[in-house]
């Protein structure tokens, strides 16, 4: 169950998915903007030009508030979303980061002697146990040495 759990967070959190859950959600509020635009500004004037209605100054006024009100829901809509995804991707790089650091822990920092098998440093060219030359000479040297 753990590992379905996991692979889901996967697929969740990945930045694709994110990223289109992201614009379906931002074309939703959009299209209230367009429909505002269509039922308040375009439809009233084109009654206006063809003669079937005569609107007051209080219905124009009308008209520009309900516009004014869909474009600050729109603009509500995308900073929440902005913040979401923010935390999310804050979360998203703590999570990589403690990764990265146990990745950093699990670099060896020791060997094992050939000669004796006993754990020495990893930078040590000379078993401190048995005193044995760890390092062999370098490909060069060793090709000059016999020649």
């Amino acid at each position: 169950m753990k590992k379905f759990i996991a692979e889901f967070k996967e697929f969740a959190l990945r930045g694709n998915v994110m990223d289109m859950a992201i614009g379906m959600i931002i074309g939703g509020a959009f299209t209230s903007i367009v429909t505002s635009l269509t039922d308040n500004f375009i439809n009233p004037v084109l009654n206006v030009v063809t003669g079937g209605k005569m609107y007051t100054l209080q219905d124009v006024a009308g008209f520009a508030s309900a516009f004014l009100s869909s474009i600050v829901n729109f603009l509500i809509m995308a900073f929440v979303l902005f913040c979401i995804l923010k935390a999310v991707n804050t979360v998203m790089d703590l999570g990589k980061k403690k990764l990265a650091a146990e990745e950093e822990a699990a670099v060896p920092t020791t060997k094992v002697c050939p000669f004796c098998k006993s754990e020495i440093a990893i930078e040590a060219t000379r078993c401190p146990h048995c005193t044995s030359v760890l390092e062999e000479a370098a490909p060069e040297e060793a090709a000059t040495a016999e020649a």
